[in-house]
């Protein structure tokens, strides 16, 4: 009698977890798109590498992407712990593409907005494009 019970509780155990795992569908958009503006301002191209998709990898293998990057970016200290504080001002999620515009407050008190496109592959978020988004004082 009770291994029975045993073998029903470790059964029931057993799916609730994959049910749990199968339900969760990761990060989502607006999370990783704080993480890509972060990883920016930290400089940490290894976490890059891993936020974007082949898109956004100039064709690199994460050691020649992580590697060309901390080239470029040598010296240049100052191009990196600028940020304040980062705020979503859209989040546009469809079934396999999503758009977020970021909203980055820098320590300076300067605010600068960012689009961030993600396409949705193998069940996860990659970031897809990135670009300064227009100016709403010099659209409206």
């Amino acid at each position: 009698m009770i291994s029975i019970i045993v073998a029903v509780t470790v059964f029931s155990v057993v799916t609730a977890t994959i049910v749990l795992f199968a339900r969760d569908r990761g990060p989502q958009p607006g999370d990783i798109a704080i993480s890509y503006e972060l990883a920016w301002d930290r400089l940490d191209f290894e976490a890059l590498w891993s936020l974007s998709g082949d898109e956004l990898r100039d064709g690199l293998d994460k050691k020649a992407f992580v590697g060309a990057k901390r080239a470029a970016y040598a010296g240049r200290s100052d191009l990196g712990h600028l940020i304040a504080r980062v705020d979503l001002d859209i989040v546009d999620v469809g079934l396999g593409f999503a758009h977020v515009r970021t909203r980055v407050t820098l320590h300076s008190g300067e605010v600068v907005r960012n689009d961030v496109m993600f396409t949705r592959r193998s069940s996860a978020w990659v970031v897809t494009g990135y670009a300064l988004a227009p100016d709403p004082q010099q659209t409206a």
